[in-house]
């Protein structure tokens, strides 16, 4: 019997050379995009969802270039110095890359991606392990926005519910989760059948950097002693 193409051993040197030749052309696309756009913005991000994320990127193509990955693979494309940085002070840029961090580099004026990038915010499911922002608590009796066939599945999911002549009762008070705890698999699931969202998928600005100056957005953060041009 021959054998099946997927069950084929790739040699570690094969797998290193694709991961080496892909983070290359990261530092090259950088490179290339720095050359080519005034103004680049470190943003961090909360709550990441990824359809959400394109669909902005995607709006903004014709101004920015977005580069999310590995951070220090973006450090070595800016330069981690003032004596490998591929532009003056870009360097103070590469510090500031940590955390949940990517680039925008764009040819909008400062004050249009300021307010592009503040007033951007979307409001989604919240995943499993994610902090509840609020207690939800399900008092007992019917439960009129569920149908009957959704009985054994919220059975399921951990709810002391039956059917009563056809409508689904919850037969004592049901906490589905606690503000400030992370929340579960089956809350997430119940959560989002009540279709509360605690989530927000959030962009905000970290830093800028231009020819001219370089300003740094967010206070408190490590690094402090890079001054500003």
């Amino acid at each position: 019997m021959p054998k099946s193409k997927r069950d084929r051993a790739v040699t570690l040197s094969k797998t290193k050379k694709k991961g080496r030749e892909h983070k290359e052309n990261i530092v090259n696309s950088i490179r290339e995009a720095v050359e080519q756009y005034n103004n680049i913005y470190v943003f961090s991000f909360e709550n990441m969802r990824n359809l959400k994320f394109k669909q902005f990127r995607e709006q903004l193509k014709s101004t920015s270039r977005f580069f999310l990955g590995s951070n220090k693979v973006m450090q070595v494309a800016l330069g981690r110095s003032d004596s490998d940085e591929i532009r003056s002070g870009l360097h103070k840029v590469s510090k500031l890359l940590r955390g949940d961090s990517g680039l925008c580099l764009t040819s909008m004026p400062k004050e249009e991606a300021q307010r592009i990038f503040n007033e951007y915010e979307v409001y989604d499911f919240a995943r499993t392990g994610s902090i509840a922002t609020e207690t939800v608590e399900l008092k007992e009796g019917p439960l009129d926005q569920f149908t009957h066939e959704m009985e054994p599945f919220l059975r399921k999911q951990g709810m002391p519910v039956r059917l009563n002549k056809g409508v689904v009762e919850l037969v004592g008070d049901f906490v589905v989760c606690e503000e400030g705890k992370p929340i579960s698999p089956e809350s997430s699931r119940i959560l989002r059948l009540m279709d509360i969202k605690m989530a927000t998928f959030k962009l905000q600005l970290v830093c800028r950097w231009s020819p001219e100056d370089f300003e740094v957005y967010q206070e408190g953060l490590e690094g402090s002693d890079i001054e500003c041009a």
